[in-house]
């Protein structure tokens, strides 16, 4: 896809949002204890243990889920092709998963509402005013429930992409500690639209990274980071 590797201003990696940081956002959190690290397993891992244990009812949840998913590679016009919604892709690996939402065909930068490149797992929420989702060499999407509540972890891959705070990862904070180079990219967000105004807070680490996920924010974003673990 010859589109592929732009990234939104605002959202990519390496950017540091000013001024956009909420009251009670907490980029610089206390420590705290470890109360509950030891006892949890990371986001990704609890994710593939809970399907392995599915029971029937379980078993038909995911086949409605996937009837209802997409293909990780084409363009789907909203309202026909797809339904506007929130949708997640999982598995990324290699990262070269491409997503974008645009408000028209055109394929002109202008027509960019948001896009990412995807390494893990990444939450979209496509709006009824957008016109066209594109997506190349992600996995399959599913429709996803953004009230759902899951078994949160405790742990988290600090490679592993986009967490639903509440589903996925329980609040709380968290630290990753032995980063280099400023590789490791952390995004905290109020929704799954993507655009600046999405950023709660975000930073580029060396060394330490010590975050405060609220039960208030709906996902939290990392990237090339080393793993993350619950202190408090």
């Amino acid at each position: 896809m010859g589109m592929k590797g732009k990234v939104a201003l605002g959202a990519v990696v390496g950017v540091v949002v000013i001024g956009v940081v909420s009251a009670n956002a907490g980029s610089n959190g206390d420590g705290g204890t470890s109360g509950g690290t030891d006892k949890g397993s990371s986001a990704s891992a609890e994710r593939e243990a809970g399907a392995k244990k599915g029971t029937k009812d379980t078993d038909k949840t995911e086949v409605a889920e996937k009837k209802a998913a997409f293909a990780g590679d084409g363009d789907f016009q909203v309202g026909s092709d797809i339904k506007p919604g929130t949708y997640r892709t999982t598995g990324n690996s290699d990262g070269m998963c491409y997503w974008e939402r645009a408000k028209d065909a055109s394929g002109e930068m202008d027509s960019l509402l948001a896009n990412d490149n995807v390494t893990g797992t990444s939450y979209v929420t496509v709006k009824a005013t957008d016109k066209l989702f594109k997506s190349s060499d992600c996995n399959d999407w599913e429709a996803v429930d953004e009230k759902a509540k899951g078994s949160p972890a405790a742990r988290m891959s600090g490679d592993g992409g986009m967490f639903a705070v509440g589903a996925d990862i329980a609040p709380g904070t968290y630290k990753s500690t032995g980063n280099t180079d400023d590789s490791c990219y952390w995004e905290r967000t109020k929704d799954a639209e993507h655009g600046v105004e999405s950023i709660l807070a975000n930073d580029n680490v060396n060394g330490t990274a010590v975050v405060r996920l609220n039960a208030s924010d709906a996902y939290f974003k990392t990237t090339g980071c080393k793993d993350w673990k619950k202190t408090g």
